[in-house]
């Protein structure tokens, strides 16, 4: 909106840079420009103010689609006015002189006549699809098909108005038909959900299974262990009893042995001495053989003579008669013994 100062001599208009400003006279243009500021009579002067900037038209529609269901599109449509000069000749947008602002409702009737050209065109790319199609292609073709029906649109062009950008938000069904239309994938999202957690409780089952299992294959390997454990532990105490009894045995054996081999050294021993001394005694009653009865007896009382001191003579009992029979006899048998000594000592220095 422009500014407008009274003075005394006229008054003075300021405008913002983003209007631009057609003043006439006596109903001719005198002056077309941008955020100008100039003089001004109002007795015969007369000014538009036409907004140059970008502005923004929501839209909101509601069409039926060829299958008879209504289906909401919304979004918005910037544009702005390219030809001041050729909107100002289509449109009302002259101010008032004294305040500033516009006489009529220029802006409001530019937006409709934007509004109602995309609502056209919306609707009728709806209305020859079905529900399905408008939902799946809607937000890709309806946008750059209404951004060139605008551009090419005769009705703006007239009133000098470019279209700069046209945005579609949102195209979607009446609430009740959305949510049917929503409930089978929600459907399958929840049937996906489930079998998830299906899967997930199946795995856990699973996985608790294996671990059971497992659990019971380590008590089983347990148990087996233990048994190789008693079963070696036996085997070891009959093995070690076993070399216990052996080195018993052996070493029973080698006392045996060891008292064999004294025994039979010691009967050895007793065996040589014994026969060393039957050969001696068999030698000596060989040499005794031969010898007459008298030279015994006279040997017999050398015996007696040498071992009389060991004589118990309170026991001894000698008859007169025997003694002096005994006497003569042991006399006769030493003279004759001494002369068979005598002989052998000669034929022994003979050889």
């Amino acid at each position: 909106m422009s500014e407008i100062r009274q003075r005394v001599v006229g008054r003075h208009l300021r405008a913002e840079p983003s209007s631009h400003v057609l003043r006439y006279r006596r109903g001719q243009l005198v002056s077309s420009t941008r955020g100008g500021a100039f003089w001004f009579r109002p007795l015969n002067a007369a000014i538009a103010e036409v907004p140059v900037d970008d502005r923004e038209q929501s839209f909101h529609f509601t069409g039926r689609t060829a299958d008879f269901q209504d289906v909401t599109v919304q979004g918005a449509i910037t544009y702005r006015v390219a030809d001041p000069e050729l909107a100002a000749e289509r449109i009302d947008f002259g101010i008032d002189l004294a305040t500033g602002v516009h006489l009529e409702q220029p802006l409001e009737r530019l937006a409709q006549m934007v509004g109602q050209t995309a609502q056209q065109l919306a609707l009728d790319w709806v209305a020859h699809r079905t529900l399905e199609a408008v939902l799946r292609e809607a937000v890709q073709d309806l946008r750059p098909l209404m951004m060139a029906g605008l551009v090419a649109d005769t009705a703006l062009a007239e009133v000098g108005l470019e279209v700069a950008t046209v945005r579609v938000t949102r195209v979607a069904p009446t609430p009740e038909l959305e949510r049917a239309l929503q409930a089978p994938t929600r459907e399958r999202v929840q049937q996906s959900a489930d079998e998830a957690a299906f899967s997930r409780r199946a795995l856990a089952v699973e996985k608790e299974r294996a671990i059971a299992e497992n659990e019971l294959n380590n008590k089983v390997e347990l148990a087996k262990r233990e048994e190789q454990l008693i079963t070696q532990e036996g085997a070891n105490e009959r093995r070690r009893a076993e070399d216990e009894a052996t080195a018993k045995r052996i070493e029973a054996m080698a006392r045996a042995e060891r008292a064999r081999l004294s025994s039979d050294a010691e009967a050895d021993g007793i065996r040589s001495v014994k026969t060393a001394e039957n050969e001696a005694e068999r030698e000596r009653l060989d040499a005794y053989r031969e010898v007459t009865a008298q030279v015994l007896l006279g040997m017999a009382a050398r015996e007696l003579a040498a071992n009389f001191e060991r004589i118990d003579i309170g026991h001894l009992s000698v008859n007169p008669d025997g003694l002096g029979a005994l006497f003569e006899t042991l006399i006769g048998a030493g003279t004759k013994q001494l002369e068979a000594s005598a002989a052998a000592a000669t034929e022994r220095g003979a050889r």
